[in-house]
């Protein structure tokens, strides 16, 4: 399992599973029906990339997306602002 609370953790996630599973960016590009060129940008800015590309991504590369809800306390000290 993997966390990503930052856009800078979910590009090194995006990244580390698309190179574990093998392939290139152009491989999974074909796989999601986009270019080697869009699956670089994605990987380089994932905060600016719709849901469902990311979704398409990790579904592609065999994981699954999880929201995991806080315990109460982290609610009330979580910067609404955080990326």
């Amino acid at each position: 399992m993997y966390f990503a609370d930052t856009p800078q953790q979910l590009r090194t996630m995006l990244r580390s599973l698309r190179q574990a599973r093998g392939l290139t960016q152009e491989q999974l590009g074909q796989r999601i029906g986009v270019s080697q060129k869009r699956i670089a940008r994605i990987e380089a800015a994932p905060e600016k990339t719709a849901y469902d590309q990311i979704a398409r991504i990790v579904t592609a590369l065999g994981g699954r997306l999880v929201i995991e809800e806080p315990p109460r306390h982290q609610v009330a000290e979580a910067s609404p602002n955080s990326w």
